[in-house]
């Protein structure tokens, strides 16, 4: 079982400056949400944005201690627009 707080603290280190929040979606410690909002995102294909995040949790991926991650990444240009539109 997986603290999110260890997620969270890998994709910081590896994405430094980046806001990023993670919470466990079932309880159960393997199944987590990722929101991560980060300067190095800028210019980068959803994919690549999903790359950067995925390669400080490739162990625990592997071995299925994580099984499962839902990614919501954004640039801050992209978060700041995906703001405005929440205020709308």
């Amino acid at each position: 079982m997986l603290d999110p707080e260890v997620i969270r603290s890998r994709i910081a280190a590896a994405l430094p400056g980046a806001d990023v929040q993670v919470r466990d979606l079932t309880g159960t410690g393997d199944h987590f949400e990722a929101q991560v909002v980060s300067v190095l995102f800028e210019g980068k294909s959803m994919v690549e944005q999903h790359q950067l995040i995925y390669a400080p949790l490739d162990d625990v991926l592997k071995t299925g201690a994580l099984h499962a991650l839902a990614l919501k990444t954004y640039s801050p240009t992209q978060w700041q627009t995906w703001l405005a539109r929440q205020k709308k």
